[in-house]
């Protein structure tokens, strides 16, 4: 009995763990509403908060602080800023391109007619 109880064992956990690796496990509950339900609900969970009192409002300067602190810790990520200046510079040297293209466009047209 043993040995067939191991058995069924080791099929559940490896049925459950073949299942994760192929998809996604079915939504339940909050996650298996639509979103205008979702939102219903949210919505009547802050207004309760507010009529509660318990309800947080950031002010401007609880807000830039956030922000600050937000920006503080991606930036530590090295690569991630990298690759944020590589995109930049991309989309400026392009940019400058298309615009001495266009500049040159008339001096070239000018230069085929002479």
């Amino acid at each position: 009995m043993a040995t067939s109880k191991e058995g069924g064992t080791r099929k559940s956990a490896t049925t459950g763990a073949s299942a994760q690796k192929t998809g996604t496990p079915a939504k339940r509950g909050f996650a298996a509403m639509d979103q205008n339900q979702q939102r219903e609900i949210a919505s009547k969970g802050g207004q309760a908060a507010h009529q509660k009192g318990t309800a947080h409002e950031f002010d401007s300067e609880e807000a830039r602080r956030a922000g600050q602190k937000g920006g503080e810790a991606v930036s530590r990520d090295r690569n991630h800023m990298a690759e944020i200046g590589r995109k930049g510079g991309e989309s400026r040297q392009s940019a400058s391109r298309a615009a001495a293209a266009s500049a040159n466009k008339g001096n070239r047209q000018g230069s085929k007619e002479e």
